[in-house]
């Protein structure tokens, strides 16, 4: 996850009632005009970080909010070119990384968010749980925006979907090349006891994806590791009240 870097004025959150981004695919200029650079890019990257893998991800065109509705058509690519655009700065600007994060907000309004482990691409990033989605957040012609939260949370926490009372409809944060769909997760415990539910998780696992679970309740506890459609979005939700 490597977001273009742009000032907080900029990004803007966007309340929606639904998504609904359906599949199309097509040919990626970017990808097949740069393939030999694309690959040996990767292949140094994974000399570093042997975990990845170039498994496929989906990547969306055509985005549109029209009467509180995110519309687009999202398409499948090879996660190296994916890996690749982001860190050559971009280079098709018809094109979005658009994810869905799990927004986890404790019964007293902490919210929690999880630290990248060293192994991953993203290192020491700390952002609320997510995945690029692939093919199989694909449910017919559509992509499933909630089967994506439900999966990541599952993966990355040990936590259920259902044991939170989930907000109608979800905040888009549009922040240039990404788009990250919030949805706003109540939980009934409060912060410290699901964070200590999370690392007892994670402790479980042989190589979890996320090494800490950060507690953030106000301002001061914003850290510059946080990507700035994070910090956007919790600055959004705490003009709430």
């Amino acid at each position: 996850m490597r977001p273009q870097s742009i000032a907080p004025h900029d990004i803007k959150v966007v309340p929606l009632d639904r998504l609904d981004v359906a599949y199309s695919p097509q040919p990626w200029a970017f990808a097949s005009e740069r393939r030999r650079e694309i690959d040996d890019y990767f292949a140094a990257l994974q000399r570093k970080k042997p975990a990845l893998w170039n498994g496929r991800v989906l990547m969306l065109r055509e985005p549109a909010i029209v009467d509180r509705v995110f519309r687009g058509a999202c398409f499948a690519v090879d996660y190296a070119s994916f890996i690749s655009w982001q860190c050559w700065d971009f280079p098709d600007p018809d094109v979005r990384d658009c994810f869905a994060m799990a927004a986890i907000q404790s019964s007293e309004g902490a919210f929690l968010l999880g630290v990248m482990g060293a192994h991953t691409f993203n290192a020491g990033q700390i952002y609320f749980p997510c995945g690029t989605p692939d093919p199989n957040d694909l449910v017919a012609d559509r992509l499933d925006f909630e089967g994506s939260v439900r999966r990541e949370l599952a993966e990355e926490t040990g936590l259920d979907v259902t044991e939170f009372a989930a907000e109608p409809g979800w905040y888009a944060v549009l922040c240039g090349s990404a788009i990250a769909h919030m949805k706003l997760l109540r939980a009934r415990q409060d912060a410290a006891e699901l964070r200590a539910r999370i690392l007892d998780h994670l402790a479980s696992e042989r190589e979890p994806e996320l090494a800490d679970i950060r507690i953030v309740r106000g301002p001061s506890d914003l850290d510059p590791m946080m990507p700035a459609f994070v910090t956007v979005f919790l600055s959004h939700m705490w003009s709430r009240g």
